[in-house]
């Protein structure tokens, strides 16, 4: 790929997003309070421009007029709770589609599958075990 000016304004641009936004941006540091996790779980949007020309000169130097910009919003929009070994997303706002609903689920669904094996083997023990 050949080096121009706008390739420059937009590695520029997109180097100064990745500074501003990482992955604990998405899912921040864990705080907590007695025996108490949350994790807070934001969405992050962004977008980024740029563009430019080259202007005609009467001398034989090429000039380049140009520029770029970008934009980024972090929202909160849940909590993950962590209590008594128990998991669950606590949603900041209502769900917004059957997919949040869904993701929001992840935790509880967990937890649940986890029960029910814990007692499977529990259940097997108890079989297998000689009759007194």
């Amino acid at each position: 790929m050949k080096e121009t000016p706008v390739n420059k304004i937009m590695e520029n641009t997109l180097e100064k997003m990745r500074q501003m936004v990482d992955v604990s941006t998405i899912i921040g540091e864990p705080m907590t309070t007695g025996n108490t996790t949350l994790i807070p779980v934001s969405k992050v949007s962004y977008g980024f421009t740029s563009g430019g020309t080259d202007l005609p000169s009467k001398q034989n130097q090429e000039l380049f007029g140009g520029g770029g910009g970008g934009g980024i919003t972090i929202t909160p929009v849940a909590f993950i709770v962590i209590e008594n070994g128990k998991c669950r997303m606590m949603q900041i706002n209502n769900y917004t589609s059957s997919a949040d609903r869904a993701i929001a689920m992840i935790p509880e669904l967990v937890d649940k599958v986890t029960e029910l094996l814990k007692a499977e083997k529990s259940d097997d023990k108890a079989e297998e075990s000689p009759a007194e």
